[in-house]
């Protein structure tokens, strides 16, 4: 085994990752809940190669290719990646669009190499390959292709993708990377030096609150989404929906200081927002 596969073998594992949504919960039956935890295996695995750990952008695009690579092998034949065997025989199994993963991919290698947007446009395209991929896979998995549904989806991961953005906000400067688009900033008299000095002040709180307010609008013209899904899918999206607008209230609550503060959703948190979920939205 070569360094690459060293490097496999030790990123992308699934479990130290926080999220602000029930990843394939005990709402979903086993089996779709094993598929469903190789997918985000996946994606967090490329995920990590673009951000984890003091590798150099070269050295973090050659593993992204090689991973990029070893997927499209296991399409065909057999990888060396034991996971991408696996996810791939059920890709072909239920006949998911393979084309998707590859979406992620090219936004997980767009991080390595962008770090700053001009505007929104560019954010949401980002977005249409870094989320959006992830809706529509579930869907697929559960045997729903209609473009109507897959529209909504979109917006229902576009927004969960900007709140993570927002919370993230003292976490992606850390790193350099910006995704808030230069043109805002300077609509909002908001300058690159105070976001990257975490220097709080009322314009970086009126940028935030706007995005915050943004994302919440995008959620909500998703939402319709909830009553054209059956059963405990349903519920499990509801969830997930749930958890995107809970840390939006808990930025609110903080005045909006994300750059200090990084609100994260608490065991108690998913319990109430659980038993909200099993009402409609």
């Amino acid at each position: 085994m070569n360094k690459s596969y060293q490097i496999f073998s030790e990123l992308g594992k699934f479990s130290k990752h926080y999220e602000n949504f029930p990843v394939a919960s005990f709402l979903i039956p086993n089996k779709k809940r094993k598929l469903i935890r190789l997918i985000y295996w996946f994606a967090r695995t490329a995920d990590d190669f673009a951000d984890e750990g003091n590798l150099s952008p070269e050295k973090r695009m050659i593993l992204l290719n090689e991973f990029e690579n070893e997927f499209l092998l296991s399409l065909t034949s057999q990888s060396k990646i034991n996971y991408l065997n696996l996810l791939s025989n059920e890709i072909k199994l239920i006949n998911l669009d393979s084309d998707l993963f590859l979406k992620l991919l090219s936004a997980f290698k767009q991080d390595v190499v962008k770090s700053r947007y001009v505007h929104f446009d560019e954010v949401l395209d980002y977005c249409s390959r870094s989320a959006n991929p992830i809706g529509r896979l579930l869907l697929q998995l559960f045997g729903y292709e209609s473009n109507e549904i897959f529209s909504l989806s979109d917006k229902i991961c576009t927004s969960l993708q900007l709140i993570n953005f927002i919370q993230d906000t003292k976490i992606d400067i850390s790193r350099n990377r910006l995704y808030y688009p230069i043109d805002e900033l300077e609509n909002f008299k908001v300058s690159e030096s105070d976001l990257l000095y975490l220097k709080m002040n009322d314009n970086i709180k009126r940028l935030i609150k706007f995005n915050v307010d943004r994302a919440r609008n995008i959620m909500n013209q998703g939402k319709e989404l909830t009553k054209k899904l059956k059963g405990k899918f349903a519920v499990e999206i509801r969830w997930t929906i749930l958890g995107g607008e809970e840390i939006l209230k808990k930025i609110a609550k903080i005045d909006y200081n994300v750059v200090a503060i990084r609100p994260t959703i608490s065991k108690l948190d998913y319990v109430k927002i659980f038993i909200r979920s099993l009402l409609k939205l």
